[in-house]
């Protein structure tokens, strides 16, 4: 066993793996059989081995909670403002964590959770839609480092995974796999949830899948969250129906507070007028309550401002309005989120098992997103749009926001209030706001210390070794017929018992980088490098080294770099050791995407529709580059219509459709659509139709061609480049809302649709 835990771990979880598992056995594929074999039944002995794990009887069911894109100070259960009953009740009977850590980004958190280990020594430098070929930044997650849910399945669990994943490499992610790289391919037994490399997702238009398939729309058009949490009830029903004696791990991720901050206006309205008096006001009545509730030293002091953050008694009467709005919208989001993870826990609940559950609730897999900036985003812009008018259109339809018509993410007043009383934002590894989140462990059956506080440090990699410790399980040292590598994180059972509550920290060393900002922890000293490649934020002159004592010094207020000029050259060297030891080198700044090219680096790709009205393809870019799209169908006499291509929706996108048997390309560039129309219509029988986008001019201008049967019969040029929306690739319909108001969605196509080809040009 020694071989498997990191040398800061022996000692400390090895006697856990040890002690209260099942007695695992290296089970052969086909058992030896050891009975007797005669003529006859009577002259034989029969063997029944046992062929699956086993679970140690009584062995609690896991609940792993993640929420996405939050603040330390967001949710009442850590002094916010967004009422959070349910998360407020796991907090109030289990045990806060004050000094938890994530990888201040999203798929690199997630690869470490699941792994147990560091964020590049799993590849997940950013995230695999942004991967590169260097060892820390490949995006594929190695299978010689055991998830959670493979380590659990050989422990005798059912294992379900539901909703963001987020861990698989974007080339990976298509109909053609391979699927050892989904979810189910890594330890769970079932997977609903989002494309497996997907990040976000329309909130009332999701693309889901069920293990490895597309699942067909929601006919009700429920928001995805609560179908999120209806999958994880019925999972955990039907495996308690079939084996109530045996545990699950439930891995529930949600989309939520991830952009857009799409929620119904019921929620929004629980809302309306309570942040009217703004961010600075925020800041300061969330960090009252925190001192109160004990998340934070009394001591405690605002920091500044971040820079770009303008006082809210500065604003406009307008700009205070919608800006409240966002809020309200972001904080009826999070309450509907809170609402919907209370179903799961009154369902475990109602089935007698919660006592007997073990919930590790994650609120955060990053600090809060500070992608809006200052005027935060309501709808897509016009790349040219001035700031008035961005503002004046955000205004103008302050009442669409949250709907399916709208794409809200706050502006960054509000994620740096939501982050009280931390510094900066999501995806700064250096600063606090972006690498600190709030942690509950929720365990009845073995935590006796309710609402206790723990001040402890500890990382997003130390989760799956609390796990295992807690549940009595054990790592085998093989799985799938990969010899397993160190876990890397360190175990936060030790702190549970009531009488342990002030033990030193165990996880003692801890690295953080993302985009070239890094920092590193060593034993309550913290030294932080601050980088922004776009410098809006971090002007280079902050660029250096910065110390802090963050035993003292809670949020990093008071930097004692020049004081104390050895402590910052000793812990440099720490990072610098434990950059080569795990990958983080080469260091990379920015999130460049490879491949989002037309068709992620194919030339071209071909949609077949047979024995179905439609078919799409997930994830391919075609903004960037000149393209074609090419349809073979087959028209009846009495004519067709309907939407052959389309990607994107009535935000920003493009489609080709027939209409009143014309043939007509709509280009949708942040709302502005632009029509062509054919000047013949399309006739009955087989045609081919095809419409060409070319660039010219260095990409300053965008011609737009429509063909039937190869005769040219509309040109329009649209002029200067604007980026559209897009993602999902479908033939036959337009998923979501219509990019063009002259139809109604699906529009599915009535004709015979035989094949859609898109071509880079």
């Amino acid at each position: 066993m020694k071989q498997f835990i990191s040398n800061r771990n022996l000692g400390l979880i090895s006697s856990a793996f040890m002690l209260g598992g099942s007695a695992m056995a290296q089970y052969s594929p086909t058992p030896v059989f050891d009975g007797k074999i005669g003529k006859t039944l009577n002259e034989s002995q029969e063997s029944f081995p046992v062929r699956n794990p086993q679970a140690a009887e009584g062995a609690p069911n896991v609940v792993w909670i993640l929420i996405d894109d939050i603040g330390y100070g967001a949710t009442s259960a850590f002094g916010g403002l967004i009422e959070t009953p349910n998360l407020d009740r796991l907090a109030n009977q289990g045990l806060r964590f004050t000094n938890w850590h994530t990888c201040a980004f999203s798929a690199p958190t997630r690869a470490a959770l699941l792994t147990g280990r560091n964020q590049h020594s799993v590849h997940f430098g950013f995230f695999a839609n942004s991967s590169y070929g260097t060892p820390g930044y490949d995006g594929y997650l190695p299978f010689e480092k055991a998830t959670i849910a493979e380590i659990l399945r050989e422990n005798g669990y059912n294992t379900f995974a539901i909703g963001k994943y987020h861990a698989t490499h974007s080339a990976d992610a298509s109909q053609a796999g391979p699927f050892n790289r989904w979810p189910t391919g890594r330890g769970f037994d079932h997977y609903f949830g989002l494309s497996p490399d997907e990040w976000g997702t329309d909130q009332w238009h999701p693309v889901l899948y069920r293990d490895t398939q597309r699942e067909p729309e929601d006919p009700q058009g429920r928001h995805v969250t609560e179908l999120l949490a209806n999958e994880a009830i019925r999972y955990i029903a039907d495996q308690k129906s079939a084996a109530p004696d045996k545990p699950f791990f439930l891995y529930f991720a949600t989309g939520a507070g991830h952009a857009p901050h799409h929620v119904a206006r019921e929620w929004i309205d629980r809302y309306k007028g309570k942040f009217d008096r703004g961010w600075d006001w925020y800041r300061e009545e969330v960090l009252a309550r925190q001192k109160q509730l004990g998340v934070v030293p009394a001591a405690t002091q605002l920091p500044p401002r971040n820079n770009g953050v303008k006082p809210w008694d500065e604003l406009s009467t307008d700009e205070k309005k919608l800006f409240a709005r966002y809020m309200e919208t972001y904080a009826g989001f999070i309450s509907h989120t809170d609402h919907e993870i209370g179903r799961i826990i009154h369902f475990i609940e109602e089935l007698g098992q919660l006592d007997n559950t073990l919930v590790v609730l994650m609120i955060g897999d990053n600090g809060a997103e500070g992608a809006g900036r200052e005027l935060g985003n309501h709808q897509p812009n016009l790349l040219n749009a001035s700031r008035q008018e961005r503002f004046d259109k955000a205004l103008k339809n302050i009442d669409l926001m949250g709907t399916e018509y709208s794409s809200p993410n706050y502006p960054d007043g509000w994620a740096a209030a939501t982050n009280t009383p931390f510094r900066y934002y999501k995806s700064y590894a250096n600063w606090e706001g972006g690498t600190r989140d709030p942690l509950i462990l929720f365990y009845p059956k073995k935590i006796k210390d309710r609402g206790g506080i723990r001040h402890q440090y500890s990382y997003v990699s130390d989760i799956l070794p609390t796990t295992v410790e807690l549940v009595g399980a054990r790592v085998p040292n093989v799985i799938s017929g990969y010899p397993q590598e160190p876990v890397e994180g360190v175990s936060l059972a030790y702190a549970v018992a009531p009488e342990n509550r002030n033990l030193p920290e165990r996880h003692s060393v801890q690295y953080h980088e993302m985009t070239g900002s890094y920092a590193i922890y060593k034993d309550g000293w913290k030294a932080s490098f601050p980088h922004d490649f776009r410098t809006e934020r971090i002007p280079r002159s902050e660029e250096r080294w910065h110390l802090y004592n963050v035993r003292e010094d809670f949020n990093e207020i008071n930097d004692l770099a020049d004081k104390y000029p050895e402590k910052v050259k000793e812990l440099a060297e720490v990072f610098d050791a434990e950059a080569w030891k795990y990958n983080v080198y080469p260091l990379k700044d920015r999130w460049e995407t490879k491949n989002w090219s037309i068709l992620d680096g194919k030339k071209q790709v071909t949609l077949y529709t047979e024995g179905r009205p439609y078919a799409s393809i997930y994830g391919f870019r075609y903004a960037a580059d000149s393209y074609a799209v090419t349809v073979n169908a087959e028209i009846p006499g009495n004519g067709a219509e309907g939407v052959l291509f389309s990607s994107g929706n009535a935000a920003s996108g493009v489609s080709l459709y027939v209409k009143q048997k014309k043939l007509v390309f709509a280009y949708n560039a942040a709302g502005t659509v632009t029509e062509i129309v054919s000047a013949k219509t399309v006739p009955a029988g087989d045609v081919t139709l095809k419409v060409e986008v070319t660039y010219s001019n260095e990409r300053k201008n965008k011609a737009v061609n429509l063909y039937i049967n190869g005769e040219k019969v509309a040109g329009k040029d649209l002029g200067a480049v604007q980026t559209v929306g897009g993602g999902n690739i479908e033939a036959g319909r337009n998923f979501g809302t219509p990019v063009s108001a002259a139809y109604r969605s699906p529009y599915i196509f009535t004709g015979n649709l035989k094949k859609v080809t898109v071509d880079k040009l």
